[in-house]
């Protein structure tokens, strides 16, 4: 350019003239490149770290528009006064078993118009502990939050016949395994009415779970995330521990499934002890029906749970850096601390409820039903949660569910199958280009926005769409109700008679004449 303006000296407007274009023609050339720049970003973003934005992920994610809802859409009269007798069930399982098991009552009742008798949990079997429903959940909470829907008493009352009083005996029923509303409506109900109580037991899945009926899905939603509100003192300790997270910045929450009982049950044994292995195989042998279970083999379609360091491996190569704070929902590890050696140097910020309890509480029986339920609000408050089996795992599927009701939180589910061939290589030696393998992977999984429902993935899982609604839907089914929709159903309440269900309802003595 110099040159040139050397040489031409005498010419000025000439030189304003060409400098005029080539200064046009450099920002044209600028445009280009960073477009070109642009474009090659764009093409390769698939196999840049840059792809999973770590930063988007403690934020919530994109709802699409859509909101949770669970009140009735259509017209759902209130339970009337008579019903056709008493529904008593056992929930047996853990507590999120048993959570679900709960929701399946309360639309048992509703479905055969039943008063339901606050459902048992069978605690001792599993948790060595004895809380009941009353030492875990907020009972007053639970029967006034479902008074539009069945009435529920704390007893089956007693009966006075012929001057005496006694109490009624309930008709002991097994009912079928995911058994559809028909069995309910025949069966069940006819021993209902010729016995005036039924007893359910077990109750754990025997209620099924696709059913062609919306209001009667959103019923279980309003039971799962309104009515069962864990009681005071459960909440104020899962709150204290979340502050004292959120004190230094977002936390995530993993459910670290790499226990006796999941491990036994997905046959993975050949990455343990000799003795170790004896105690899987024997605790198989007791718990699980026989099956000819090939290590190799599941371990190759991702049917094993995740060691610790595989889920460490993951998270930093999604890009979770070490001043990542971990909160750890788990029982007791298989395997000793030698399992988790290898993940703790990669996070060394990791909590458990022990940890953060300043009372002293959980320390006494960190087993327990409080346990649980204290891990569960966590995981469910936490920024990003993180299961690492959600095959049989009721925990995680239920905080799945919740968790998308909640307001669409960020949820990393690996994909085990896509993710075995990857480990199995690195253990062969075969590390390059691991992480950009594992951040394919993962691009595939959903982050926890609305989605379809896809089997096997259950509708405690995932109640979209059922569950929620749009404001601007195009389809009829999907919009809102009413924002007076309680005083619709408060006044349905009040003309059909039933306005006094609440005092009734919180009566452990109430009588009745049989007639």
């Amino acid at each position: 350019m110099r040159r040139l303006g050397h040489r031409h000296q005498s010419k000025q407007s000439g030189v304003k003239g060409m400098f005029g274009r080539l200064s046009f023609a450099v920002i044209v050339l600028v445009i280009c490149t960073v477009s070109l720049l642009s474009t090659v970003k764009s093409n390769t973003r698939s196999i840049s770290r840059s792809e999973i934005d770590v930063d988007a992920l403690w934020d919530t994610a994109a709802s699409g528009g859509w909101r949770p809802s669970s009140a009735p859409r259509s017209d759902w009269p209130p339970p009337p006064a008579e019903t056709n007798g008493y529904l008593r069930v056992r929930c047996n399982g853990g507590l999120n078993q048993q959570r679900s098991a709960i929701c399946n009552a309360v639309l048992a009742a509703r479905i055969m118009n039943a008063t339901l008798v606050l459902p048992e949990l069978d605690a001792n079997s599993f948790w060595h502990d004895d809380s009941g429903f009353h030492g875990v959940y907020d009972v007053e909470h639970f029967i006034k939050s479902l008074r539009y829907d069945v009435r529920i008493v704390e007893s089956i009352p007693e009966v006075r016949k012929n001057g005496k009083t006694k109490k009624m005996k309930a008709f002991q029923i097994r009912p079928p395994r995911d058994a559809p509303v028909s069995w309910y409506t025949t069966d069940a109900l006819a021993k209902m009415k010729e016995h005036g109580a039924i007893y359910l037991t077990p109750f754990s899945h025997r209620l099924a779970e696709e059913i062609d009926n919306p209001e009667y899905q959103r019923l279980r939603c309003r039971v799962n995330y309104h009515a069962l509100r864990f009681k005071p003192h459960i909440m104020e300790l899962s709150n204290s521990i979340v502050n004292r997270l959120r004190a230094q910045g977002h936390f995530m929450a993993i459910h670290l499934r790499f226990e006796m009982d999941m491990l036994s049950f997905a046959g993975c044994f050949d990455i343990f002890t000799p003795e170790e292995q004896k105690v899987l195989k024997k605790y198989r042998e007791e718990n699980f029906a026989p099956k000819k279970l090939v290590y190799s083999e599941r371990r190759a379609i991702g049917k094993c749970p995740l060691t610790p360091e595989e889920v460490g491996l993951i998270l930093r190569s999604m890009g979770f850096d070490n001043s990542t704070r971990i909160y750890l929902a788990a029982g007791e590890l298989f395997g000793g601390d030698r399992f988790m050696k290898p993940f703790r140097s990669l996070f060394p910020r990791l909590e458990n409820h022990i940890s953060l309890d300043t009372s002293g509480e959980l320390g006494k029986n960190s087993r327990g039903l409080v346990g649980s339920a204290v891990d569960y609000m966590v995981c469910l408050l936490s920024d990003i949660f993180m299961p690492t089996y959600d095959g049989p795992s009721n925990f995680a599927n239920n905080l799945l569910g919740h968790r998308l009701y909640y307001g669409f939180r960020t949820n990393i589910i690996p994909d085990r199958k896509a993710l075995a061939p990857i480990f199995i290589e690195r253990e062969k030696g075969h590390t390059a280009g691991f992480e950009e393998s594992v951040r394919r992977a993962m691009q595939n999984t959903n982050f926890g926005g609305p989605h379809k429902r896809v089997q096997p993935e259950s509708f405690y899982t995932n109640s979209w769409p059922e569950c929620f609604c749009q404001m601007s839907a195009v389809n009829p089914a999907d919009r809102c109700p009413p924002d007076n929709v309680l005083d619709i159903l408060d006044s349905q309440l009040t003309t059909g008679g039933n306005d006094d269900q609440e005092e009734s309802a919180s009566s452990n003595s109430t009588s009745v004449i049989e007639k």
